[in-house]
């Protein structure tokens, strides 16, 4: 017999996090296999511009993380071609040299130490509506988890491999999970690669949506009490968890050779 039909909405939420915890633990990957099967789950979505953008991943040793090699496309990214750099870029493991943009990814490790992995791509939909100069407007359910955590830098600094540009977008972005760059692209600045990934997938279809609807008509507000519940409850870790599962399986099962088990 059903017992939670007079449970508070609060209460069902609590029970739902507690089944999250128990029914999805974190998986098996190493840190580089999950860097590298999001550079191919991004590439898969419409995230790789030519060999504009980087993943990067906070590392074991502080002041040092994981990027990929400037050269290569998010699609030929595996486990083994990953770079381990320091904050100057310099060359700790690997061959090759990582993306000169990857400046600023230094400094929003450094003004964030919440921040453990940072995608930056230029996809379509991104892409156009920062041509726009207008900021990411959150109002479908599926995108609540960016509702108030998007940033906007409504001015195009240049290209971005100067202190400057670094300065510049670490203060925009503020304690925000994610930021649009007129001119430019996103940058996503998740708590885990789990995180940055899901978030990288949905900011697309965000921008995807609202281009659609600003063609349609007016945009209409959510209700901010009910977005920031959305928000906090699409956003919590083992949500993320099960949706970068989701994302690594079929990114592995499309492109094998990205990581060696």
């Amino acid at each position: 017999m059903a017992s939670t039909f007079d449970d508070s909405k609060s209460d069902l939420i609590q029970q739902a996090e507690r089944r999250f915890a128990e029914n999805f633990e974190q998986d098996s990957w190493s840190l580089r296999q999950k860097l590298a099967l999001t550079c191919r789950a991004l590439s898969d979505r419409g995230h790789d511009s030519g060999l504009a953008g980087q993943i990067t991943a906070r590392a074991e040793a502080s002041g040092t993380y994981y990027t990929q090699r400037l050269g290569l496309g998010f699609d030929e990214i595996t486990q083994d071609n990953l770079l381990l750099v320091d904050e100057d870029l310099n060359v700790i493991e690997g061959e090759g040299m990582a993306n000169p943009a990857n400046r600023f990814h230094s400094w929003i490790y450094r003004a964030r130490p919440d921040v453990q992995c940072i995608v930056h791509t230029h996809p379509f939909h991104v892409a156009a509506l920062s041509m726009l100069e207008t900021p990411l407007v959150v109002s479908h359910m599926d995108t609540t988890p960016l509702y108030d955590d998007c940033a906007f830098l409504p001015s195009w600094p240049g290209v971005p491999v100067g202190n400057e540009e670094g300065e510049i977008i670490s203060q925009a972005l503020g304690d925000k999970k994610a930021i649009l760059l007129a001119h430019h692209g996103q940058i996503v600045a998740g708590a885990s690669v789990e995180e940055a990934c899901s978030l990288a997938v949905l900011i697309e279809r965000a921008a995807a949506l609202q281009l659609a609807a600003m063609a349609a008509g007016t945009i209409k507000e959510l209700p901010e009490e009910l977005a920031r519940e959305a928000h906090d409850w699409t956003l919590l870790p083992n949500r993320s968890a099960a949706n970068f599962a989701y994302y690594a399986r079929r990114a592995l099962a499309a492109h094998p050779d990205a990581i060696t088990r």
